[in-house]
């Protein structure tokens, strides 16, 4: 899709993806508008004094409100789709909320999309649904099917999703955490042997705007991208730490897993990216061979933080430690 005089609209975008997506779409001449869809007045209110553009519009609202998802869609070529809750442990405990919001806010969505013919969407996924174990992983799960299945019944629009792990320095992720401990040297981990996969901001935003330029419809794009050590990470911030163990959280798992080993016969590995393709759907799958010189991966191949082949040093680390300290 070319973006030149199109309208975006993201929900949930007054997130760390969010603005930096936003950041990326004012430097693009020729589009139309940018509809910003989320339900905290305060950061929309926050967006507008730094961002100060006149394409960019605000509209207070919850996806589970598919009548307010109505009215903000209209005239709307392309839905970015962020909104989410997200916290692992939160979902543990509160599991309707994540239903409510991750798996009925897409549904509310998808049919929102058919009634005002939007011609693509692409929506934010976690390496958390490959595999599940927690609840938060199971609902975005369930939110990736609901998505790729609409491509089979809704002819006027495409539905993509790209899958990727934490990214750097947003909200709930653990940079920020040992950031404000730091002073102390004390580091509270989880487990002394977990990795983490690791993805920057622009790199995130880069995949979308990739992804919006290539999909079809049905795929999830995966990115390659670097593991980290969660040792390695305390071992930027100090030299001589003091590590205290607290045990793993409800749901947490030791190594993220952004494909899994059951996908692996239909995941087509391109240069900077993967592509999971439907089962039943062939056809992605001779579309990026032919389009990007894709190849099929190996029959038992995975892709874990513990598995990759890229892990960030720890003066790399440091590195991107060094930009949220300051």
């Amino acid at each position: 899709m070319n973006l030149k005089n199109k309208t975006i609209l993201i929900t949930g975008g007054t997130g760390t993806f969010g603005q930096e997506m936003v950041k990326c779409l004012l430097k693009i001449k020729g589009i139309k508008k940018i509809i910003i869809y989320s339900r905290d007045e305060f950061k929309q209110s926050q967006m507008r004094e730094k961002y100060q553009s006149n394409i960019i519009r605000y509209f207070i609202g919850d996806i589970r409100d598919k009548s307010r998802l109505t009215i903000a869609t209209i005239g709307v070529d392309l839905i970015i789709h962020a909104a989410a809750l997200k916290q692992v442990d939160a979902a543990e405990y509160n599991p309707t909320e994540f239903i409510e919001t991750n798996i009925f806010g897409a549904k509310n969505l998808i049919e929102v999309c058919s009634q005002n013919k939007i011609k693509k969407v692409i929506a934010l996924s976690t390496d958390k649904a490959s595999s599940p174990i927690n609840l938060y992983g199971a609902t975005k799960l369930c939110s990736d099917k609901l998505f790729v299945a609409a491509n089979n019944y809704i002819t006027n629009s495409t539905f993509s999703i790209v899958r990727y792990g934490n990214v750097e320095g947003s909200r709930g992720s653990v940079i920020p955490k040992f950031v404000k401990v730091s002073q102390k040297n004390i580091f509270p981990v989880t487990s002394k042997h977990m990795t983490r996969f690791s993805l920057s901001r622009i790199k995130a935003v880069e995949m979308v705007l990739w992804t919006i330029k290539n999909s079809i419809g049905s795929e999830i794009v995966v990115p390659k991208t670097s593991s980290y050590r969660i040792l390695d990470l305390i071992k930027a911030f100090s030299n001589n730490p003091k590590i205290i163990d607290i045990g793993m959280r409800p749901g947490e798992k030791l190594h993220e897993e952004l494909i899994s080993i059951h996908e692996s016969p239909n995941t087509i590995e391109l240069k900077n990216y993967f592509v999971v393709f439907p089962q039943d759907s062939l056809k992605i799958g001779k579309h990026y061979k032919k389009k990007f010189k894709g190849k099929m991966v190996n029959k038992n191949f995975s892709y874990t933080s513990d598995n990759n082949k890229f892990f960030l040093s720890i003066n790399e680390l440091k590195k991107i430690v060094k930009i949220f300290k300051h």
